[in-house]
């Protein structure tokens, strides 16, 4: 597979059904912010699954959707490029991964966004949909001020404005521990 250097969905589809052409029908889906032709190249359903900065972890296609549609109907245009990606795959399923580059224009501030993202395609029925996506910023300014402009405030600026009791209370069990159940406190003098 001949792959593009850019994608931004202003491109020609080959019209060969290939993974290729469902993402580029993403792009070209987004950018026109239309959720009726996301909804075409999405699996539906419970299985699908999206983690990204604004929209956090979302399960299933209407959690999904529901996320397309606030940034949709919010106060900034998010517009984006695929690029510096490579692909794999076979006949029943294929992985994008690579960065996004563009722009996120609200009424208070333009940002020039810096994406890392994959995005994961299976065949369903003969089609090609998209399963799984994931977005990561690794600047944390620019995550903050993305979050800033279209949800208002950073996600977990809340929890990071700790009180001076929960401060002193983490401090009274020795914080908090990385446990394959999550997080939980760590017990002065616990072993592991």
């Amino acid at each position: 597979m001949s792959l593009p250097a850019e994608i931004s969905g202003k491109e020609a589809p080959a019209g060969d059904g290939s993974a290729l052409d469902a993402l580029i029908d993403f792009y070209r889906s987004f950018n026109a912010s239309d959720l009726n032709a996301l909804a075409g190249n999405w699996a539906h359903g419970e299985v699908p699954s999206m983690d990204n900065p604004i929209g956090g972890i979302r399960r299933g296609w209407p959690a999904i959707r529901e996320g397309y549609a606030k940034l949709f109907g919010g106060p900034a245009l998010v517009r984006v490029a695929f690029h510096d990606f490579v692909a794999q795959g076979n006949n029943d399923c294929h992985l994008f991964v690579g960065r996004e580059k563009g722009y996120c224009e609200a009424p208070a501030v333009r940002l020039e966004l810096r994406i890392r993202t994959s995005r994961w395609f299976v065949k369903m029925r003969g089609v090609w949909r998209q399963l799984h996506h994931h977005g990561s910023i690794d600047e944390p300014a620019l995550l903050a001020d993305y979050q800033r402009a279209i949800l208002g405030t950073p996600l977990g600026a809340n929890a990071a404005k700790m009180t001076a009791v929960t401060r002193r209370a983490v401090k009274q069990v020795g914080g908090f521990e990385n446990t394959e159940a999550g997080l939980r406190p760590r017990l002065v003098g616990r072993t592991s």
